[in-house]
């Protein structure tokens, strides 16, 4: 029997494409509920994400102008309404047009490692696969590798072994690092505001005159930096200089970044607000962006990641991958519980015993308890019920990296 490898190729490539296009239309619609129910703010962020997926300088000047009316209208929610919305339907007629981005692959690692002669600790085997629009976190304790990990994939550091694949154009490691962009958790000093440092950014990538001037001032308002872009290096916050090293990577546009502990300088409100930027900006179906990040606030990366890596002494475990590529059976065999409670151990496991417990853990404060896969969280909960056992806190972390931490 003959087959058309071409036609079969073809048709994969639709079918991702009207994938694509279900996600535009999945986006925009979460958009209409958050004005909906007057969450203007997050309107407002994803007006400027899709203003910028046009690249069309007519709609930056139409979303800047927005931004202008908002300074003076703050306390004024049906203006509000009645101007987003009327933008919002001008930008999905236009991107309605506009063809989407089927992801690509960017970064391929196999069998990766780097040791070193003067020192004991080894990273890897590393194995890695990252496309257009996915998220990868590195989560582990300091000093496992995580650093390490990425200035070797943006090649400040050579591998020891193993093959590290870019799919995508590159004359040479200065062109390498414009495509992929690595941002330190301590980043460099600069000097001047930081409106003239991001206009100096894009001129610098060939965006100029009044288009450098409203991309500019649009990537400000994304990054919540409108009140500071007159600033200087000095005058700003640790979380501030890292969303300024956001705003300046966007201007590269860049197909990778790796960002090393971008949440460790911020509250917990500011780390979940970074982290959906995050999201957002990577998984745009016109201008999709692989990210990596890495950092010790597991539970958060784990929400916003589509696979997650943890180091520990340099070795990776990956549950996701490790269960499909080795087809282990029982990787998610249990059903793994973290608990607080005042009760002690003793107590729990007399009583969890008929859930057939089979081991209870006291590990950073909390109790983890393991059951067969065939307990479920509901089982959990009404044994918490019917025994009046006192919780402050629940999880269930079967399928989370936290098992590894313990």
């Amino acid at each position: 029997m003959f087959f058309d490898y071409r036609f079969i190729l073809q048709l994969f490539h639709i079918r991702k494409q009207r994938t694509m296009n279900d996600i535009f239309e999945n986006q925009y619609k979460k958009i209409l509920d958050f004005l909906q129910f007057e969450d203007y703010s997050l309107v407002l962020k994803r007006i400027i994400d899709l203003t910028l997926d046009t690249e069309d300088v007519s709609f930056y000047k139409k979303t800047y102008e927005l931004l202008s009316w908002v300074d003076y209208n703050e306390s004024n929610p049906e203006g509000k309404r009645e101007k987003y919305s009327s933008l919002l339907n001008e930008l999905y007629r236009f991107l309605s047009q506009k063809s989407v981005k089927v992801p690509d692959l960017l970064l391929e690692v196999k069998n990766l490692k780097k040791s070193y002669s003067t020192s004991s600790f080894s990273l890897g085997l590393i194995n890695i696969r990252i496309s257009e629009g996915e998220i990868l976190g590195l989560v582990g304790e300091n000093g496992n590798g995580k650093t390490t990990l990425l200035r070797v994939l943006c090649g400040e550091l050579q591998p020891t072994e193993g093959i590290i694949s870019y799919h995508f154009d590159y004359k040479d490691i200065y062109e390498l690092r414009t495509q992929l962009i690595y941002v330190p958790q301590r980043t460099d000093v600069w000097y001047g505001s930081m409106l003239d440092n991001l206009r100096f950014t894009a001129s610098s990538y060939g965006v100029k005159a009044e288009e450098n001037e409203l991309l500019v001032e649009l990537i400000i308002a994304r990054m919540g930096l409108r009140n500071y872009r007159n600033l200087s290096w000095k005058n700003l916050s640790s979380g501030y200089k890292m969303r300024f090293e956001l705003a300046r990577m966007l201007l590269r546009k860049p197909k990778l970044l790796l960002i090393d502990e971008p949440l460790a300088n911020l509250d917990i409100l500011a780390q979940q607000t970074v982290l959906d930027d995050f999201k957002f900006i990577a998984k745009s179906p016109f201008r999709p962006l692989g990210i990596v990040l890495s950092s010790q606030q597991l539970y958060e990366v784990e929400k916003t990641s589509d696979q997650v890596i943890f180091l520990k002494q340099g070795e990776p475990k990956n549950l996701k991958s490790e269960n499909a590529e080795t087809g282990k059976e029982g990787l998610f065999d249990d059903f793994i519980v973290e608990f607080e409670s005042e009760w002690t151990q003793e107590q729990l496991h007399k009583t969890l015993s008929s859930l057939r417990l089979s081991k209870l853990q006291y590990n950073g404060g909390a109790y983890i308890a393991y059951f067969p896969n065939a307990v479920s969280m509901n089982n959990f909960l009404q044994i918490i019920v019917d025994e009046n056992i006192p919780v402050k806190y629940l999880r269930d972390i079967s399928g989370s990296t936290r098992r590894f931490f313990v």
